[in-house]
């Protein structure tokens, strides 16, 4: 788990999440042809392109030898590879699902330009309608975090965006693809390279101010 990434996902995300886990089952949902990196283009200068399926097993492990074995690898954030959204916040049943979000594929390049590396990170995704209909424009709400691992993880830079996905009528899913073309970061010592990961998650409270509990108002004298 990275405890250098922010925004987990909240209590009531937690509880919806366990519902859809206990055999809440969207109909229509049909599964997107993986191992093409069309929707990742290459570009020159930068590493060949390496991509998984997020079902399948992790990309290799780098060797601190070139960025093309040497470019840090790329996972799913713990407990933010998924995504429900509701009409109800709180209390929320499977019926309540407007629509969920799931990633696909994830891909990276990486070049070195002086003393900087600098990465490519792509995702695709499906969002799926739930019971409650989704709306025709959707929000996908994205975090990428470059993080140095170990006994004391460290986020070296992290970026947050919402993507926006239209909706066709009467459909059931539809893919979405974001590319994120600069996460970069200085080069550390090359003994420690093989640390750094770079984390992507969906991230629902990434740009929006936390809500505090108002304050209590002290007795009257």
């Amino acid at each position: 788990m990275c405890r250098a990434c922010p925004a987990k996902p909240s209590r009531g995300r937690n509880r919806l999440a366990a519902l859809l886990a206990a055999g809440f089952a969207l109909s229509g949902c049909t599964a997107g042809s993986l191992g093409s990196t069309e929707w990742f283009p290459s570009v020159p200068g930068f590493s060949k392109v390496e991509s998984s399926s997020v079902e399948g097993a992790a990309l290799a492990t780098a060797t601190p030898v070139s960025m093309e074995d040497n470019c840090p690898t790329v996972d799913i954030r713990s407990g933010a590879g998924t995504l429900a959204v509701a009409t109800k916040a709180q209390q929320a049943t499977a019926n309540d699902v407007r629509y969920q979000l799931t990633f696909t594929e994830i891909a990276r390049q990486c070049a070195l330009i002086g003393s900087t590396i600098k990465m490519r990170v792509g995702v695709q995704g499906r969002a799926i309608v739930g019971p409650a209909g989704a709306p025709s424009q959707l929000e996908v709400p994205l975090r990428y975090a470059v993080v140095r691992e170990g006994v004391e993880p460290r986020t070296i830079i992290t970026k947050f965006r919402r993507i926006p996905v239209a909706l066709p009528p009467d459909a059931l899913n539809v893919t979405f693809v974001d590319i994120e073309e600069d996460l970069s970061f200085p080069m550390p010592p090359v003994n420690e390279l093989t640390a750094y990961v770079v984390y992507v998650g969906f991230d629902e409270m990434g740009d929006r101010p936390e809500r505090r509990p108002p304050a209590k108002k002290g007795k009257a004298k």
